[in-house]
């Protein structure tokens, strides 16, 4: 059975699915765990043959996690308020009943058969893992074979390609991704997902350590259940050794309207498109019409400095992120040099060529950058900008004997800021451009997660969502 594309995407109107308001009824016996669980595995039947989000469905043993939810449910114990919640993994993280491929041929059957920690929590947070998401090759830019819901000539963006396509596609509440540079917040944007990429280091990532900046976060169809889920997990498991991990609220935090947020306009504003122009600065009018107060560039030396500091994020993130992944890129190409594509390995050609001494000049601009935003966030609450460059460009695949494309995913170009700076960010499904899905995001300082998801809820509740043809 296949579908078409849900047409003409509207964020006045599109419903995700979610699953905190469906707590009453199981309390009351009206619905179960597993009444939902096939619910969303009817919308898998009916969206997956097109939108290709899952590399492993895992419904047999998700029927038995929702079972063992129902009783807990009808026992009036269940273990969390997630107890019962389908949730797909990025397939980056392990799991111990799927294979994790990472997305790469190389490691085709790769089954370790242990669990990732934040895996390892929403198991006993009462979770249904419902099944692992398409990544990109490695967490890269190698595309996999997910497409948007919205249209599936367009690339979901990626890297956690299969997590934002899934929510999207109402197969289910709440998706595990991954960002290094732009690999949550962007491909939410261009899917109409609410996501949380958290401060740099709060939610424990197990053995996915090797990065710096990596971070796992959450895609939702709800800010409620985005919260829910990710604090249940730090609950049990913390941050990233060395660090408190996430802190806030057991259950998700009150709307909190900003006083005051710096508009970022970053390296992408020049490359905006006029229609997604216009979509945020609307979007932007009508915060202030609500009585936040805006401040650009333009309005105080600081926020030029941090501007100024941001202009080669893309160029810094993806440098560090390179030397750091140098060995594992070269172990997989050595072991598989088939298997891995030629993207990767252009990768890690340019790791290769780098110095020790360049990527401690890398780490240096990183803390510039750091030491500029906390300046600039003494004028404000947060900072606003947005969560993609414009609608999910078209993805026709590589074509032979050419060039390849450099950005498949699309472009991270307003990602990466915050990924550099270990800032926390939520992606914001208020815009809609030509039909399709522009994410804006919200950041704020490093460790204050609780206070920009407050935020953002207060954004969703209040900002009319924007709609430009």
């Amino acid at each position: 059975m296949t579908a078409d594309p849900v047409p003409g995407y509207d964020p006045r109107v599109f419903r995700a699915r979610t699953f905190h308001d469906a707590l009453e009824a199981f309390e009351a016996g009206r619905d179960t765990p597993r009444g939902y669980l096939e619910r969303c595995l009817e919308a898998v039947a009916a969206r997956e043959p097109v939108v290709r989000a899952f590399a492993c469905l895992n419904a047999d043993d998700a029927r038995a996690m929702a079972d063992t939810s129902t009783a807990r449910w009808k026992q009036g114990r269940p273990l969390s308020r997630i107890d019962g919640m389908p949730v797909g993994i990025e397939d980056l993280l392990e799991t111990r009943d799927m294979p994790t491929a990472l997305g790469c041929a190389a490691c085709r059957g790769n089954f370790p058969k242990r669990d990732n920690a934040a895996v390892a929590a929403l198991r006993q947070a009462g979770a249904v893992i419902f099944g692992k998401t398409v990544t990109a090759e490695l967490g890269g830019t190698h595309p996999g074979p997910t497409t948007n819901p919205f249209d599936p000539a367009r690339t979901p963006g990626g890297s956690s390609s299969g997590s934002a396509a899934a929510v999207a596609a109402r197969m289910m509440p709440a998706a595990i991704g991954s960002q290094v540079g732009g690999s949550i917040i962007r491909p939410a944007g261009f899917c109409g997902n609410v996501a949380l990429k958290p401060s740099q280091g709060g939610i424990n990532r197990g053995e996915r350590q090797t990065t710096s900046m990596s971070t796992h976060g959450v895609h939702a169809g709800a800010i409620e259940d985005m919260w829910q889920v990710a604090i249940e997990i730090v609950r049990r498991i913390g941050g990233d050794r060395g660090g408190p991990g996430l802190l806030g609220p057991a259950t998700p935090p009150a709307g909190i309207r900003p006083g005051g947020l710096i508009v970022l306009e970053t390296a992408g504003w020049s490359g905006l498109d006029a229609a997604s122009r216009t979509a945020f600065e609307t979007l932007l009018e009508r915060l202030g019409q609500a009585g936040v107060t805006l401040l650009r560039r333009g309005d105080d030396p600081l926020i030029e400095a941090l501007e100024r500091a941001l202009a080669d994020a893309e160029e810094v993130c993806t440098a560090i992120t390179a030397w750091e992944n140098r060995w594992t890129y070269r172990a997989l190409v050595d072991q598989a040099p088939d298997g891995v594509s030629d993207r990767a390995k252009a990768t890690l050609e340019r790791a290769e060529a780098m110095r020790v001494d360049d990527y401690r000049a890398l780490l240096l601009k990183r803390e510039v950058a750091q030491r500029h935003y906390a300046q600039a966030m003494a004028l404000a609450d947060g900072a606003v900008t947005l969560a993609c460059p414009g609608p999910a460009p078209p993805w026709p695949g590589d074509r032979p004997g050419e060039p390849l494309a450099p950005r498949p995913t699309g472009d991270a170009v307003f990602n990466y800021p915050a990924s550099l700076l270990f800032a926390p960010s939520v992606s914001l499904p208020l815009m809609g451009v030509g039909g399709l899905p522009v994410g804006a995001q919200i950041m704020g300082r490093a460790g204050d997660d609780a206070r920009v998801t407050a935020q953002a809820r207060w954004l969703l509740d209040t900002a009319a969502p924007v709609v430009v043809d």
